[in-house]
């Protein structure tokens, strides 16, 4: 990560917790293995749940992977925000993902007064090439 996050692992982790217990309803499956100014890294333990037909992880559950690690990249950057929504999303699946762990790799690429935009690789654990490019812009209230 290239420079200091407003919050700790620690922090972000008990955020999360308080304010989106549903990410955990089946069991501690996101967790947030790096955090910096604008960046992050998340992972997301595999689980029946996130199969579709075919024994590939789901659209809808990568989806969430990387819209919660564009939030916590975000966070990252500006401190706790809880109102910070998501205006833009957008993703490109690129390759079958394997049914094992996803790996999000999160960067803001301009982050505003209210808009922030950033970008969020996928990747399959063990994996090098990417299983899905996300695109996204989120909004912040005003102070």
């Amino acid at each position: 990560m290239t420079s200091a996050s407003c919050l700790s692992l620690d922090e972000i982790d008990a955020f999360l917790r308080r304010g989106f217990p549903q990410l955990y309803v089946h069991g501690d499956i996101f967790s947030v293995t790096a955090i910096g100014h604008g960046t992050c890294r998340m992972q997301m333990a595999y689980h029946d749940s996130q199969l579709r037909p075919g024994g590939t992880i789901s659209g809808p559950a990568m989806m969430a992977l990387a819209d919660v690690a564009l939030y916590v990249a975000l966070l990252g950057a500006i401190g706790e925000v809880p109102l910070a929504v998501t205006t833009n999303f957008s993703i490109n699946f690129l390759k079958k993902p394997a049914p094992r762990p996803v790996i999000a790799d999160c960067r803001y690429l301009k982050i505003g007064k209210s808009l922030a935009v950033g970008e969020v690789s996928l990747f399959s654990e063990g994996g090098d090439a990417p299983v899905a490019h996300v695109t996204a812009t989120y909004s912040m209230p005003p102070a």
